[in-house]
């Protein structure tokens, strides 16, 4: 071997190291979640625990910034066009999936993502004000049957996961209601009990006017009954068993992140999902942990999208 390569090859040998040495350790600066829904209410809650914990396994702290509107899609908005190095990730909801295929968007949810876990999903029913509906569902039904169109419906937001449940249950019934949208639980929560509203549909924070005797579940979406609430039915119940609806979300990155940096993220929130303050943050709002690892959550958004754009086909859903 010449002395010149004998030279060139001793030199990258030695440099090698040092050059190791200088790549720095990730994460070496704070992360930043982003939930795209308001401070304070149930997501909010749920995935500040997790970031919490995160915080912890991954020895940098987990920053969660809000960013409500634009039917939850403004964290994967900015998340599909961020740079891919692991400093910006996002919850994606199943409605910012959805929307996709309702409107133009400028990310594609299997082009634009990497995958980290997935995390769980919300438990959904409907409410209506007690003595509304006293023999339950089948008193909906009939009275929907005979004046079509006249029950309202209430949601927080069209196209939502409550809305398009609602219609799909609607369909499945051979009735027709009146649905209306919501800014949120709360303003929901006023109508029914000022009357002014028949049944709300929405998260598991509807209870509150169960337990204080205010209103009742006419049904829950999850696969098995409720310990909180063992007397509200399911739709699988009611007779419709492929009806289990949660609304299920995870955690992405932006598309081509390192998979060493996909590895480090995902032991850090999949380590947070076993602590105690995430276990409770569920608990509080009747939510179950619903761990996939990435590639398990990467062919579970596959066939989410393909049920997404099969629901919007069948139900004949437009914007607005």
């Amino acid at each position: 071997m010449p002395p010149v390569t004998r030279r060139l090859l001793l030199g990258a040998a030695i440099a090698a190291p040092a050059l190791a040495r200088a790549q720095p350790r990730f994460p070496d600066r704070p992360i930043s979640l982003i939930v795209p829904f308001p401070p304070g209410g149930t997501t909010d809650v749920v995935l500040r625990a997790l970031a919490e914990g995160a915080s912890r396994h991954l020895g940098q702290q987990v920053v969660v910034e809000n960013k409500p509107g634009a039917a939850n899609t403004l964290g994967p908005q900015q998340v599909a066009r961020a740079r891919p190095d692991g400093y910006l990730v996002t919850q994606l909801p199943a409605s910012a999936v959805r929307i996709q295929f309702l409107q133009r968007m400028p990310y594609d949810t299997l082009r634009d993502f990497t995958p980290l876990l997935h995390v769980s999903g919300y438990t959904f029913g409907a409410v209506a004000k007690a003595g509304r509906f006293p023999g339950g569902w089948a008193d909906v039904v009939a009275e929907a049957k005979r004046r079509p169109g006249v029950i309202t419906v209430g949601n927080t937001g069209a196209n939502g996961t409550p809305h398009v449940a609602m219609m799909e249950l609607a369909q499945r019934e051979g009735v027709e209601f009146n649905h209306v949208s919501f800014r949120g639980d709360a303003d929901g929560t006023q109508a029914i009990l000022g009357g002014h509203l028949d049944i709300m549909t929405g998260g598991s924070g509807l209870g509150a006017m169960v337990d204080g005797g205010q209103a009742q579940w006419l049904h829950v979406w999850t696969p098995q009954r409720l310990r909180r609430w063992p007397d509200a039915p399911t739709l699988v119940e009611l007779g419709h068993p492929s009806m289990v609806i949660t609304s299920p979300f995870g955690i992405v990155a932006p598309a081509g992140l390192d998979p060493a940096i996909t590895r480090v993220l995902h032991d850090g929130f999949a380590a947070a999902m076993r602590e105690p303050g995430f276990t409770a943050a569920l608990d509080r709002y009747d939510m179950v942990a619903d761990y996939k690892d990435s590639a398990g959550y990467a062919a579970f958004l596959r066939e989410l999208v393909a049920r997404e754009q099969q629901t919007i086909e069948r139900l004949n859903l437009r914007t607005g």
